[in-house]
């Protein structure tokens, strides 16, 4: 059994997360999936900044569970849900840290989504 390494956020590898001021909804074929005014941004690194939405904020009755998992040295065992209603597109499009590690605690009941796997994510003036 192969043990999974664990890293903490630095100044070699930045996470920050932070509450977004604006109104985030989400959508896929144009219906509603998620509609919050509580997203936490969070920037990782070099990385695009990503949205994570309340869970509950999201219509998790739009959203199927599969078996895709991941794993992250800074944010932990990474679980992923497909839209069906978004067809192939959307297989695996959204992303979960059900147990996240301290530094990334904020993200817990949180879910984000793949912007090119989905219709669109807007973050609107509130």
């Amino acid at each position: 059994m192969t043990t999974k390494s664990i890293k903490i956020p630095g100044p070699d590898h930045p996470i920050t997360i932070a509450p977004n001021p604006s109104r985030v909804v989400v959508s896929v074929g144009g219906r509603i999936v998620a509609d919050t005014r509580e997203a936490l941004t969070l920037r990782e690194a070099s990385y695009p900044a990503v949205q994570y939405i309340p869970r509950k904020d999201v219509d998790m009755s739009l959203l199927e569970r599969t078996d895709h998992a991941t794993y992250c040295p800074y944010k932990g065992d990474c679980a992923y849900y497909s839209i069906p209603s978004g067809g192939q597109r959307s297989v695996n499009a959204v992303w979960t840290y059900e147990a996240p590690y301290a530094a990334v605690a904020d993200i817990r009941d949180h879910v984000a989504f793949y912007p090119e796997r989905i219709g669109t994510i807007e973050e609107r003036v509130a």
